[in-house]
């Protein structure tokens, strides 16, 4: 029984053959392309459950193709290149990448790191007493209605999406405006200030958006049941404190 579609996109036609080898020896579905300019339209037309992706690539990038992919899916990437320095990982990881894997590299590592973002993402934690409904924007958190805004809502939704993980500025901008607005950084200070001040009131004493230094937020969450309904929980938030 298939475990997951995967898109392994790599323009080295041996080795995109040896990793969908290896991932279907594992129990994976694997489709691969070579051609940076097909993938977004292929997720658009075709969800899949990860997605492998070469930094370097003909007709688009990855960092490119990862950016536009974070505006319209949480589908997990795991970028592999043959770049080593230590700005290009922090490149991918800001561009929304799950994980980071240099060339050369085992394909049996590959496999094993599949599996650990495949779990991480089908077992996600959520804050406690939390539930949000995608189709009304409403929340409730320990059964208080928040009464968010839509970009309020958007903006929890993207910290539930990738939790415990620390989401740049630039990130959450891209979830909060579907006209994708040019906006500055304060304007997400406001809206993390807001949330903050909304979500204290529901549940006094608590603060589950975490400040870090430099880099976001972070939404602390623990494993827990969920709620009736689409309950999610938060992650991290970009650079400075609102």
């Amino acid at each position: 029984m298939s475990q997951g579609r995967i898109l392994v996109v790599e323009d080295e036609p041996k080795l995109a053959a040896l990793i969908g080898d290896y991932l279907r020896a594992a129990g994976y579905q694997a489709e691969t392309l070579a051609d940076g300019s097909r993938v977004v339209p292929l997720l658009r037309r075709q969800p899949h459950d990860l997605l492998i992706l070469d930094l370097m690539l003909p007709g688009r990038d990855g960092l490119d193709i990862c950016r536009e992919l974070r505006g319209f899916s949480r589908v997990p990437v795991i970028m592999v290149t043959a770049r080593v320095e230590e700005i290009d990982r922090l490149l991918g990881l800001e561009a929304g990448a799950d994980d980071y894997l240099c060339k050369p590299f085992s394909p049996r590592e590959l496999v094993a790191r599949v599996k650990a973002v495949l779990r991480r993402v089908g077992e996600p934690p959520s804050l406690p007493g939390l539930v949000t409904d995608p189709a009304t924007y409403q929340a409730h958190y320990n059964g208080i209605p928040l009464d968010l805004t839509p970009v309020e809502f958007r903006l929890l939704d993207a910290l539930l999406a990738r939790p415990g993980r620390a989401l740049t500025r630039e990130q959450l901008m891209n979830h909060l405006y579907e006209d994708h607005r040019i906006v500055t950084d304060r304007t997400v200070d406001s809206h993390v200030k807001n949330l903050r001040r909304k979500l204290e009131q529901a549940v006094p004493g608590h603060e589950p958006i975490r400040s870090i230094y430099g880099v976001g937020y972070c939404l602390e969450c623990r494993a827990t049941g969920r709620g009736s309904g689409p309950a999610r929980t938060s992650g991290a938030d970009p650079q400075g404190t609102p």
